[in-house]
């Protein structure tokens, strides 16, 4: 790992919010740190509006960092040294903010070289040059955000990029790439026996094909119904898997990692007697929370779920096995720099031997939804394929678009369903999902 220079000191003219920003930024794209949890820990003592301009900027820096590393490296004809990762962190949320937040052009480029200036060592010597480069890019602000528009492959690596091209074509590529810099909607699940429409209404909300309900992103703890827990947050794509088990009401459905519970509660909603297993306790924490919240019961289990037998038969089984998470990078974009092809392999090995285990667990007639939140074609069809040659009693049941609302767009040639972030998109897209329905003869 790159060793990074101390911190700049805090005082007046050096506000923690953007320092905050850069130092949660570094975290991430330094240290491989997850973002939620370098968030959590230094953003400790802002207040709700400041932590909340921290989140929003580090996001952006992170959704479209490819871009802004090339628009810099035209800025600064000679590059940055190396070593000047505080400098360079700097630069890239004083772009951000100047190009895409639109704040106060005077406090985005007068705060940041504040802090470089009171930086250690020689990096204080690069205040000039932020300087310039900040104050150019307010002048040229339309131009260069025209140029930053016009190259959303850029915000991808490059073993994305030929992933998604080879999967997906080029043009849909660069749909998913472009939908992929924009801040996702909120989606919220129902509670069955909700009026939709009623609940549409005072939420503000839209109703989708499926039933979710979508608005803008708030804080949803403000939201009419949230403390009463008649609905919890979920996107729509993760949703929709517990919708290809049919009806469930009073049958034993294990579902197999779990946490943070949103398959969960569609189950228990729905009537099914829910055994849970996920070997992170820490995320088990947030299903019990949800369930408490929501008045919905499981049995919870913190266990690997590659080896978990349940006490009793299970009916079904829903597996959201751990995978790269590509499907969901405008929620989690520190995703995108901190997974690799090598990550990819590893977990296809692993979904594998979970998807073993869980079909030995299901009786003859039993149904098993495989599912995971990426787009890389080796955790999603190609991993079907595979389990299909290895297990000659296992039978693919194809969905239909009746079950998906209509939306026959996501369904594949073989009859399982594949989302893409910029299905939708004028709708406001969708988290990357793949699903495959399965019976045991």
């Amino acid at each position: 790992m790159m060793k990074t220079p101390k911190s700049p000191e805090q005082s007046e003219k050096t506000p923690s919010a953007r320092l905050a920003a850069v130092r949660i930024f570094m975290a991430v794209t330094l240290k491989g740190r997850p973002f939620d949890v370098a968030l959590d820990d230094i953003t400790e003592g802002l207040d709700g509006r400041d932590r909340a301009f921290v989140m929003q900027l580090v996001m952006l820096c992170l959704r479209r960092l490819g871009s802004l590393r090339v628009l810099m490296a035209e800025l600064i004809d000679r590059g940055l040294p190396r070593n000047a990762t505080w400098t360079d962190a700097a630069l890239l949320t004083g772009l951000a903010q100047i190009l895409f937040m639109r704040t106060a052009d005077h406090a985005a480029v007068n705060e940041t070289v504040t802090m470089v200036k009171n930086l250690s060592g020689k990096e204080r010597g690069f205040s000039g040059l932020v300087n310039a480069v900040l104050r150019r890019a307010v002048r040229e602000r339309d131009a260069l955000t025209a140029k930053l528009d016009a190259m959303p492959e850029a915000d991808l690596p490059d073993w994305l990029q030929k992933s998604w091209a080879q999967a997906y074509g080029q043009e849909a590529m660069q749909a998913t790439a472009r939908c992929l810099q924009t801040a996702p909607p909120l989606d919220i699940t129902l509670k069955p026996g909700e009026d939709r429409a009623v609940c549409a209404e005072r939420l503000e909300a839209t109703i989708m094909p499926n039933g979710t309900l979508r608005r803008a992103l708030t804080d949803v703890s403000e939201l009419p119904g949230y403390t009463d827990g008649v609905w919890w947050v979920q996107d729509m794509a993760a949703s929709l898997p517990v919708m290809l088990l049919g009806d469930v009401s009073g049958k034993h459905v294990m579902d197999m990692c779990a946490a943070p519970g949103g398959k969960t509660m569609q189950l228990a909603a729905a009537g099914a007697t829910v055994t849970a297993v996920d070997r992170n306790k820490n995320r088990l924490k947030r299903l019990d929370a949800n369930l408490a919240r929501t008045k919905l019961s499981a049995d919870v289990h913190v266990a690997d779920a590659a080896a978990f037998t349940p006490v009793s038969p299970v009916d079904h089984i829903l597996l959201d096995a751990p995978c790269s998470a590509t499907g969901t990078l405008r929620r989690n974009p520190d995703v995108i720099w901190t997974k690799g092809p090598s990550d990819v392999e590893k977990l296809v090995a692993l979904q594998a031997r979970i998807l073993d285990h869980a079909f030995s667990l299901l009786p003859t007639g039993g149904t098993l939804v495989y599912c995971v939140c990426s787009l890389e074609r080796a955790e999603g069809e190609d991993q079907i394929t595979a389990f299909l040659t290895r297990h000659k009693n296992a039978k693919r049941l194809a969905i239909t678009a009746h079950e998906l609302g209509g939306m026959g767009e996501l369904l594949t040639a073989e009859g399982d369903m594949r989302c893409l972030p910029s299905m939708m998109a004028s709708a406001g897209g969708m988290d990357g999902f793949f699903a495959a329905r399965i019976v045991k003869d």
